[in-house]
């Protein structure tokens, strides 16, 4: 008797590559893994690194009725060739399209996780359709996974499914490999050529757009500048001007050479912890979060956080433990925070110190697996 066959899958293969690294591998030992998601380059990569086969479906990470449709035909199809025991799909079209396919074809276990939800931020049509999409996807899965207690809430208070929604551990996808996210001697000796000792260090990692906050943290950081002149902030990611892109003065206050304001591009590895480890406090003013995994990592580098009061960002920060929660878009509260981290040297050691144990004894990846493993024997008969 052969394995039982489970698909997992995500809209873009880079999520595939990322969310499910080294998961995938191990989970093959026990059950016949496939993973599916656009075809790419990213695809190829899972499928060498993990060992495991993969089958590439086209699908648009936006609305398009008619693209929509073809992927939802492609996908039934795959699902009446490979005859899988379980899907379990991650990201919001992947999840509709999955779950569809899953009930139309009769696959047993049609498992969905909610990662992160748009609709609570959204309005009018727009709104509506999001949470239509995702009553769907609810109507046709068999288990929902939302991946923290804001998302399950929201899940609830929006009349979105009467399913049984379960929480797996503490939440998040992924976990932290704290071996990796620490101040090992290879990353200090990177963040020795990053730090300065006279100037107190600010850092973003994300993505610069509207959305994360960005137009007030810029604002929040003039005011600190010009009033503390020895700070410095940077901010670690890619823009996405086209779509969602940041303020005309959030851009300038950027480019500016002299305000210790620096958009630093994307960085990864070694590189990536370097800036967590010569940083001095990590921001994330963010409107709506699934699960952030940066905030997971700041804290497991040892950072305090400043984090604005949404799903995923409060369930890592506890206020005045290992950081501080402001509300979202109040540019006013973002920087008393920061001022707070800046003057309060005693109280941000303090939370700096319990920020690491904290992210292991909640988020460590191998209790993170453990979870969503020993939920698959659960269901998986």
């Amino acid at each position: 008797m052969g394995k039982i066959k489970i698909i997992r899958a995500t809209t873009v293969p880079q999520s595939l590559e990322v969310f499910c690294k080294g998961m995938l591998m191990e989970l093959s030992k026990k059950y016949e893994v496939i993973g599916l998601s656009s075809p790419g380059e990213a695809l190829e990569r899972v499928s060498e690194r993990e060992g495991i086969r993969t089958i590439a479906v086209p699908m648009e990470r936006h609305i398009s009725l008619k693209k929509d449709l073809k992927s939802l035909f492609h996908m039934i199809r795959v699902f009446r060739e490979e005859k899988p025991y379980a899907v379990h799909s991650m990201t919001p079209k992947a999840g509709l399209l999955c779950m569809i396919a899953g009930w139309f074809t009769s696959v047993p276990v049609r498992i969905h996780t909610f990662t992160g939800l748009v609709w609570p931020t959204s309005t009018g049509l727009k709104r509506k359709i999001l949470m239509l999409t995702d009553k769907l996807t609810c109507a046709c899965a068999t288990h929902i996974i939302p991946e923290g207690e804001g998302v399950k809430n929201d899940l609830i208070a929006g009349k979105i499914t009467n399913k049984p929604l379960r929480v797996l551990g503490y939440g998040n996808v992924m976990g932290v490999d704290m071996d990796r996210f620490s101040r090992r001697p290879e990353v200090i000796e990177l963040a020795n050529q990053l730090r300065d000792d006279n100037k107190f260090t600010f850092v973003f990692v994300g993505r610069l757009v509207k959305d994360k906050g960005i137009n007030e943290l810029c604002k929040a950081y003039e005011r600190i500048h010009n009033q503390y002149p020895n700070t410095r902030c940077w901010l670690v990611g890619p823009y996405e001007d086209n779509l969602d892109p940041i303020s005309a003065e959030s851009r300038r206050l950027i480019d500016e050479s002299d305000n210790g304001l620096v958009s630093v591009g994307r960085k990864s590895g070694d590189e990536l912890l370097a800036y967590y480890a010569a940083a001095d406090c990590f921001v994330m003013p963010s409107y709506r979060e699934g699960f952030p995994n940066t905030v997971l990592e700041a804290g497991a580098m040892g950072l305090s956080s400043i984090v604005t009061d949404i799903n995923g960002s409060r369930e890592i920060i506890e206020d005045g433990k290992n950081g501080i929660i402001v509300p979202a878009k109040n540019e006013d509260s973002l920087y008393d925070a920061m001022q707070v981290m800046l003057i309060s040297n005693i109280d941000r050691e303090r939370m700096a110190e319990n920020a690491r144990k904290m992210i292991e004894d909640r988020f460590e990846q191998n209790f993170v697996r453990k979870c969503l493993y020993d939920f698959y024997d659960e269901v998986i008969k």
